[in-house]
């Protein structure tokens, strides 16, 4: 099963190729943003991102985001093998 997990913006690398680093549950990896991130839609550090597969698919309110988090977590064990596959993954 494949999960979007939130995850919020750490630092913006590179806007010209859509690049941020967000952290998910204490892991920081590097997303591409490009989806959400264009004119006057900018992301900012802080900012909560729904992601998947390496992409900011949506921006999400902070309760939004905890709340998300609360609910992967209950799921168990398809959200610790995400997290797994989001440790491993590089986007560079």
């Amino acid at each position: 099963m494949c999960l979007g997990i939130p995850g919020q913006i750490v630092e913006i690398i590179d806007e010209d190729i859509m690049l941020a680093k967000a952290e998910v549950s204490g892991v920081r990896r590097n997303i591409n943003i490009g989806l959400i991130h264009y004119d006057e839609h900018r992301l900012e550090v802080g900012d909560w991102v729904l992601i998947h597969v390496g992409f900011a698919m949506s921006k999400l309110d902070e309760e939004e985001a905890h709340m998300a988090l609360k609910a992967l977590k209950d799921i168990g064990d398809e959200y610790e093998a995400e997290l797994e596959e989001l440790k491993t993954s590089r986007i560079e």
